[in-house]
């Protein structure tokens, strides 16, 4: 009977020691996972639930993770591994987007015309952006939001650092290039 009780006894500490090594490892990055399933799905919704059954299979496979590794990087692999399979999954579903409450946040700016102005910009960048192929816009969204080093993002995606600074460099062309011919449409 003592020897059952000692086993659950160490079996919970030993989970809640993983449990707290899990948290600060990988808790830090909850952002960056967030943002890259955000631009990956295009869905805040989508990104939340991709997010979520990321940290599920990253806890599973915690014990695989090596301390002093990049947790950050290793996370964000199983963000986009876990994104792409959502996607290959939900391929052709159709997504309606309801925003929760009908206020906008309050501005910091006080100029309407200037807060005009730079909604339309982000609307624009955001726009050219998701209409990316996704083999740029996730090195784009690694790179220059998550400040990721090509090494890095090569690890992530599992390929070689050549792969990631040409993907790079036609992203940002096409990023370029979409942003040009969206003003020029506007200014028509």
């Amino acid at each position: 009977m003592t020897e059952n009780i000692w086993n659950k006894v160490t079996t919970n500490a030993v989970w809640k020691a993983r449990r707290d090594r899990f948290e600060q490892t990988v808790l830090p990055h909850l952002n960056a996972a967030y943002n890259l399933a955000r631009w990956l799905t295009g869905n805040e919704q989508d990104a939340e639930d991709v997010v979520q059954e990321s940290y599920l299979r990253a806890l599973r496979s915690f014990d695989t993770f090596q301390s002093g590794r990049d947790s950050r990087g290793w996370l964000l692999k199983v963000v986009r591994n876990t994104c792409y399979t959502w996607l290959r999954e939900n391929r052709g579903k159709t997504v309606t987007q309801f925003q929760e409450s009908g206020q906008e946040p309050q501005s910091t700016y006080a100029d309407p015309e200037t807060e005009l102005i730079e909604k339309a910009n982000s609307d624009l960048v955001r726009h050219a952006i998701e209409a990316l192929n996704i083999e740029y816009r996730e090195v784009l969204i690694l790179r220059e939001l998550e400040g990721l080093s090509y090494k890095e993002i090569a690890h992530i995606l599992e390929v070689p650092l050549g792969t990631v600074m040409s993907r790079l460099s036609r992203g940002r062309k096409e990023l370029q290039l979409r942003l040009f011919e969206s003003t020029r449409e506007a200014k028509t």
